[in-house]
């Protein structure tokens, strides 16, 4: 699909898109626990819609109500023999779900699509064995062949990739009935994620002990719940583009976004400030226009998904803006530190990559110009932002690639005024 944007001015209020963070874990969570959960703002992106998928396969019953929420029936992993899961291209997904399915005692296969399959899993033929999970992968990827079950013992991992299986590891853990039982971390990034992975685990009945995010220690309690409720957050990853969006051609007002949420990617705010762009809060609402923008520096090692946000940003901030954590963006849909060097590069705006380091020179303006997704949706929304106030129409092919995590993009875009 093309879309193409116009330079164009918003003006309106709008609201954030579910946050598929917050809504995977919770579908994870509402399999693991027995019994009813209801689902209230769920999400509905492709992500979204494989980890249903996920936990259906595994056992669960899923109905969406009247009012729109979703009613999970579970008996923990019930997964029959011979079974393929399908994790879509959900690198949570698959990173989060492996140890969860590694809870069954029968062989679950897994496949993925799209990027998933180049991605580096390397972390399961390591972990796994040491768990007591037979697993079988293809060099280290896509597909696997997971048997467990899995039996909670102190292990040490790596947290330097991801933080994503550490998630995985936390829930399974939690669900096998682990107490005594420590996982230490090396190195671990992404530390507001398993913040948000704690807070859904504490909402579910399960308590877990953060030790300065080197240790994670099971005392094995468990709150017991007939029923548990979850609302599932506003994104800070979707809603930052909004934001941008706002920054450079509102003002717009974003409603849904908790400023108090442990989301990674609340930093945004921290960015917008610093560059100069105009900020009010109320209630759950942000207000968000242009200022005298000017360059900033910031490190989004622990946030890697905000460098796109940020370099639409950038590109129209005097003087030459520095962001740190390039190394984290190696194994997302694309390899996004080169991706957006190149389409961006296409409307006219330089950026170098030196080691961790993305180097922005900004403030010139931007051209009009035919760029591509790379199969990416943090890329296809970027540069769909940073369109807006483009000196020519910027046509993205590929487009659809937003459906990943935010179906909803482009429309929300018309409903503020942008001309697509």
């Amino acid at each position: 699909m093309l879309k193409t944007i116009e330079p164009s001015g918003l003006s309106g209020t709008i609201l954030a898109p579910a946050s598929k963070s917050s809504m995977q874990r919770a579908c994870a969570a509402a399999l693991l626990r027995i019994g009813e959960t209801v689902i209230h703002h769920p999400g509905y992106s492709n992500d979204d819609k494989a980890a249903l998928g996920v936990i259906r396969d595994l056992g669960a019953e899923v109905q969406t109500m009247e009012a729109g929420s979703l009613q999970v029936q579970s008996k923990g992993v019930t997964a029959t023999g011979g079974l393929a899961v399908n994790c879509g291209e959900s690198g949570l997904g698959l990173r989060m779900f492996a140890p969860i399915m590694g809870l069954s005692n029968q062989v679950i296969k897994v496949r993925g699509e799209g990027s998933l399959l180049t991605r580096p899993m390397d972390f399961f033929d390591e972990i796994f064995p040491l768990l007591g999970i037979r697993v079988i992968s293809n060099g280290g990827k896509l597909p696997l062949e997971i048997q467990g079950p899995l039996t909670p013992r102190d292990i040490t991992i790596d947290g330097s990739l991801s933080s994503q299986f550490l998630t995985g590891l936390l829930l399974s853990f939690a669900a096998a009935g682990a107490k005594g039982v420590t996982i230490k971390v090396n190195n671990l990034k992404s530390k507001p994620y398993i913040d948000l992975t704690l807070a859904v685990m504490k909402h579910f009945g399960w308590e877990v002990e953060n030790r300065n995010y080197e240790e994670f220690y099971f005392p094995g309690d468990v709150a017991t719940k007939e029923k548990v409720e979850y609302t599932v957050e506003g994104d800070w990853s979707g809603g930052a583009f909004l934001l941008v969006a706002g920054a450079l051609a509102g003002p717009i007002t974003v409603r849904g976004l908790d400023v108090r949420s442990t989301q990674a990617d609340k930093a945004m705010l921290q960015a917008l400030g610093a560059s100069g762009a105009k900020l009010a809060f109320k209630d759950d609402e942000i207000v968000v226009g242009p200022g005298t923008l000017k360059a900033f520096p910031f490190d989004a090692t622990e946030c890697p998904d905000l460098f796109p946000p940020l370099v639409a940003l950038a590109a129209y901030c005097e003087g030459t803006t520095v962001i740190q954590g390039v190394s984290r963006l190696a194994h997302k849909e694309s390899d996004r530190g080169l991706t957006l060097q190149d389409e961006f590069g296409k409307m006219g705006l330089s950026i170098e990559l030196d080691g961790d380091r993305m180097i922005i020179h900004g403030g010139g303006g931007l051209k009009g110009a035919t760029v591509h997704s790379r199969h990416d949706h943090r890329i296809a929304m970027a540069c769909a932002v940073a369109a807006l106030k483009a000196g020519g129409p910027v046509t993205i092919e590929e487009a659809e690639a937003i459906n990943k995590s935010y179906p909803d993009f482009y429309e929300d875009l018309k409903k503020l005024g942008g001309q697509l």
